[in-house]
């Protein structure tokens, strides 16, 4: 965790702001920012996200697992390649056969080249206050993710849904950043029977205002 020490002081300093400080923006102990940057203790996921929040940057980034910023909102679009925002994504249809395309966004092409890439509309409330309805994720294709991460998957046949997963021994669980909605547990034997299967992780978050 030593990176994430170094990289939480640098943004910090960055600001301007004492640990004192700091600790009253995130309402966290000034003793638990100390020992973040002593490397004394590691946050939980639930309090990354909410630096990384604060000061805009990615917790891949916080964690010192890739030098970009990506995981913020970025109304403004720089020039790139362009891919298609899917107004729904459904089980069992690879994406490039999908036709309901409502509209597209552009990534940089050094992101193209890390894979391939679609953009989802998001439906409902349940990744409140993180990312709301209408928002725009822009998706990475993969059939895996670490825990921690969010990811879009499918459960069951059904349409698609944006969760943040976590890794357990005999099982996953798919959670809602929105408290109101209960995490969704699935043991091994669910993930082949249901199945829930995993189409990409979200590596960009593009607000609506």
């Amino acid at each position: 965790m030593g990176k994430f020490q170094n990289i939480l002081k640098s943004l910090r300093a960055t600001k301007g702001l004492t640990q004192d400080e700091l600790s009253k923006q995130l309402n966290i102990s000034r003793s638990t920012i100390g020992m973040y940057e002593k490397g004394a203790r590691e946050p939980d996921f639930e309090t990354l996200e909410l630096i990384a929040d604060y000061f805009n940057v990615d917790t891949d980034y916080l964690l010192g697992r890739t030098t970009k910023t990506t995981y913020i909102p970025s109304p403004a679009l720089r020039k790139g390649v362009s891919i298609n925002v899917l107004g729904r994504v459904a089980a069992g249809i690879p994406i490039d056969a999908i036709e309901e395309v409502i509209d597209t966004e552009e990534i940089t092409e050094e992101m193209a080249k890390t894979g391939e890439f679609f953009g989802l509309k998001i439906k409902g409330n349940s990744m409140e206050p993180r990312i709301y309805e209408n928002d725009v994720v822009i998706v990475r294709q993969q059939n895996d993710a670490e825990s921690g991460d969010v990811v879009i998957a499918t459960i069951n046949g059904d349409e698609a849904t944006c969760k943040r997963l976590r890794k357990y021994r005999d099982g996953i669980e798919l959670i809602s950043n929105n408290p109101s909605y209960e995490p969704m547990f699935f043991s091994n034997e669910e993930i082949l029977s249901k199945p829930v299967r995993i189409i990409g992780k979200v590596v960009e978050l593009r607000g609506k205002f």
